[in-house]
C-alpha cells in the first residue's frame, strides 16, 4: 500500500482551475503571434552559430542540417499547436507535463525548462560580449587585459569582457519595466533583423561561387591545409566533407536555433482567437525561420569555402572577406540592437515563470515564490544569476552552452510529443469533483484486458464511434512508454554501436528485433480508440508523428558530447535530490 501510495503521487495530475494565470495586458493577432514567433526563434545562434558548424562540423551540408533540425522543431511545433488548442491556458511543456502524464514528469520538465532558459540567458550575455568584440576589432579585450592582467589572476584578465556585459544585464534587469509599445518596438527590430539576413543571401547568390559546394583534395593542397577537426580529416571535398556523422551532429547544434517558437503558447490569454491562431502562428513562424536559415547558411557557404571559416567567428565577417566593409559594421550594429532588445524583454523574466509556477505547486520551495512578485526578491535573484553567469562563462564555451540549452529543450519537445500521444487515448477528464478519478480507478476493475482486446478492444458505444475508456487508457500508457524506451535504445545503437555500417550481423540484429517490436506495441496503440473530442487541430498520423518526432529527437540528443551530458546529469541530481526530499512531500 505505501508503495502503492507512493507511485500515485508521482503520477498525481493538475487540475486546470487551479493553473497560474499571467497577463501582459495586450491583445495579439495573428500577425502578431507570427512576429513573436520569429523574432524569439531568429536569435543570436544564427550569427554566431552558422559559421561554427559550418567550418568543422557540416561544410556546405549545413544547409541540409539546418533542414533536419527544421524539420525536429516542426513535428514538435504540431505537438505544442495541439495541446494550445486542448489546453487553453497560457503556459508551457511543464503545464502540459502537469495535466497530462504527471507530477514527477511536470518536475523533470520544469526542471529542464529551467536549464535551458539559464543557459539560453548564458549565451545572450556571451552574444553581446562578441558583437562588441567584433565591432571594435577586439580592442576592448587587449586594452582591458593589459591594465588589470598584472593584478588579477589570468583566467579573469582573459573573460573581463564578459564581467562587464553581465553587470550591464543586470542594470537593465533591475530597471526593466514592462509597457506596452515595447512589443511593436520588437516587431521593428524583426522586420529589420530579417531585412538585414535577406541582404546577406542576396550577396551570397551575387558574390557566391557554385564550386565551394564541390571542392576537392586539389583545392585543399593549394591552400596548404592538412589539419584536423575534431570530427576526423578535414576532407576529401564534395557537399559533406565530414561525412553522415558530421551532418549529423551538424543538425544537432543547428537545432537551437529554431528554440523559442514555444514563446507562443504563453500567449494564449492575449490572442484573439488562441485555438486558432496559436497553432497558426507556431507552424508559420517555424516555417519561415527555416527559410531564413537555409537562405542563410547556402550564401555563407557559396560566398566563403567551408575551411576558411574560423571557428568562432561571426556572421558579418564573410563581408569582410568579400571586401564589403561597410555592411560589416551594419550588420555587427544590427546584432547588438537585436541582442539588446532581446534581452530588454528581461532575459531573466521566463526563469522567473517556471520556477514561480514549479514553487506555486510546491514542487520547488514557497519562498522562491516572491522572485517574481517581490521587487526586491527579483534583484536578489538578479544579482545571484549575473554572478553565477558570470563565473560560469569562465568555464564554458559557446558550443558548451548551446548544446546544454539544446539537451534540456530536446527533452522538453519529446515529453510534449508523449503526452499528445498519451492525452489523445485517455477518455474524457473533468475538471470538477472526483467523479472521473473514481471512473480511472475502478473501471479497468470491469474490463478484462486479453491479448484478442489488445489488437480488437470492444467499445461500448455504436460501431463507427468508439470512444476510449479508462483501459483502454492505460494500455496507451504502458504501451507508449515501452516505446519511449525501445526508441532511446535503437537511438543508442545507430548512434554508438561501430560495427552497424559494416555489415557486421550483431548490431543489425538487434536494430531488426527492437524494429520488429516498436512495430507491434505501434499496432497496439493504433487499435486503441481515439477521443472524440472536437479540437480546432489536432496532429494528424497518429500515432506515428509523435513517435518520429521523440525517435528525431532522442537521435539528435545522442550526437552531444560526454561533457554535455555530465553537466546535465549533475543538474538532473539536483532536481531529484530536491524534488524527492522536498517536492513530493510537499506539492
Amino acid at each position: 500500500q505505501a508503495l502503492h501510495r507512493f507511485g500515485q503521487k508521482l503520477v498525481r495530475r493538475h487540475l486546470l482551475e487551479e493553473v497560474f494565470e499571467f497577463n501582459i495586458g495586450i491583445k495579439l493577432s495573428t500577425l502578431d503571434l507570427v512576429s513573436l514567433g520569429v523574432g524569439r526563434t531568429v536569435g543570436v545562434g544564427v550569427y554566431f552559430l552558422a559559421n561554427e558548424v559550418a567550418s568543422n562540423q557540416a561544410g556546405p551540408s549545413i544547409v541540409i542540417c539546418f533542414l533536419v533540425a527544421g524539420l525536429t522543431s516542426m513535428l514538435a511545433g504540431l505537438c505544442y499547436a495541439e495541446f494550445s488548442a486542448r489546453v487553453p491556458h497560457p503556459g508551457s511543456a511543464y503545464l502540459y507535463s502537469f495535466v497530462t502524464i504527471g507530477e514527477l514528469w511536470a518536475f523533470i520538465t520544469g526542471w529542464n525548462l529551467i536549464l535551458s532558459f539559464v543557459a539560453e540567458a548564458f549565451i545572450v550575455v556571451r552574444a553581446w560580449t562578441l558583437g562588441f568584440e567584433i565591432l571594435f576589432a577586439n580592442r576592448i579585450s587587449e586594452t582591458l587585459q593589459e591594465s588589470i592582467s598584472q593584478y588579477v589572476p589570468q583566467v579573469f584578465a582573459d573573460n573581463v569582457g564578459y564581467f562587464f556585459v553581465g553587470f550591464l544585464f543586470f542594470f537593465m534587469e533591475v530597471q526593466y519595466v514592462e509597457w506596452r509599445g515595447f512589443f511593436r518596438i520588437f516587431e521593428v527590430f524583426t522586420l529589420v533583423k530579417l531585412l538585414v539576413l535577406i541582404f546577406f543571401i542576396i550577396s551570397g547568390f551575387i558574390k557566391g561561387d557554385l564550386h565551394n559546394w564541390k571542392l576537392t583534395e586539389e583545392d585543399y593542397v593549394q591552400a596548404g591545409l592538412n589539419g584536423t577537426s575534431r570530427l576526423g580529416p578535414l576532407g576529401s571535398g564534395g557537399f559533406m566533407p565530414f561525412g553522415f556523422q558530421g551532418l549529423l551532429r551538424g543538425s544537432a547544434s543547428c537545432f537551437y536555433t529554431f528554440i523559442g517558437f514555444s514563446v507562443i503558447v504563453t500567449r494564449v490569454k492575449e490572442s484573439h482567437n488562441p485555438q486558432r491562431s496559436i497553432p497558426m502562428g507556431i507552424v508559420v513562424s517555424l516555417l519561415i525561420c527555416f527559410l531564413v536559415y537555409f537562405g542563410v547558411s547556402a550564401a555563407l557557404t557559396l560566398m566563403v569555402p567551408y575551411y576558411q571559416l574560423r571557428p568562432g567567428s561571426t556572421l558579418p565577417e564573410i563581408f569582410l572577406h568579400i571586401g564589403w566593409v561597410p555592411a560589416y559594421y551594419v550588420v555587427v550594429i544590427v546584432i547588438l540592437c537585436n541582442v539588446f532588445v532581446y534581452a530588454s524583454w528581461s532575459f531573466t523574466y521566463p526563469i522567473r515563470v517556471v520556477i514561480y509556477m514549479m514553487a506555486e505547486d510546491r514542487l520547488l520551495f514557497p519562498v522562491l515564490t516572491r522572485i517574481h512578485t517581490d521587487t526586491n526578491a527579483r534583484i536578489v535573484f538578479t544579482v545571484i544569476f549575473v554572478t553565477i553567469a558570470a563565473i560560469t562563462v569562465l568555464f564554458f564555451g559557446l558550443t558548451d552552452q548551446l548544446d546544454l540549452r539544446s539537451v534540456g529543450t530536446l527533452i522538453s519537445y519529446s515529453l510534449v510529443a508523449f503526452c499528445v500521444l498519451i492525452v489523445r487515448y485517455q477518455p474524457e477528464r473533468r475538471n470538477r469533483g472526483n467523479e472521473a478519478q473514481v471512473q480511472e480507478e475502478n473501471g479497468p476493475a470491469a474490463e478484462k484486458l486479453t491479448l484478442q482486446a489488445l489488437f480488437f478492444p470492444d467499445s461500448p458505444t455504436p460501431p463507427g464511434s468508439p470512444t476510449p475508456t479508462p483501459l483502454s487508457g492505460r494500455v496507451v500508457y504502458v504501451c507508449s512508454s515501452l516505446l519511449a524506451l525501445l526508441l532511446t535504445l535503437l537511438c543508442l545503437v545507430l548512434a554508438h554501436w561501430p560495427g552497424l555500417l559494416s555489415g557486421d550481423p550483431g548490431p543489425i540484429t538487434v536494430v531488426v528485433l527492437l524494429l520488429v517490436l516498436i512495430t507491434g506495441i505501434t499496432g497496439v496503440i493504433w487499435r486503441q480508440p481515439q477521443s472524440s473530442t472536437p479540437l480546432p487541430f489536432k496532429v494528424p498520423a497518429l500515432p506515428l508523428l509523435p513517435l518520429l518526432s521523440i525517435f528525431v529527437n532522442v537521435y539528435l540528443m545522442m550526437q552531444m558530447t560526454a561533457g554535455t551530458w555530465l553537466r546535465f546529469g549533475v543538474w538532473m541530481l539536483i532536481g531529484f535530490a530536491i524534488y524527492f526530499s522536498y517536492g513530493i512531500q510537499h506539492s
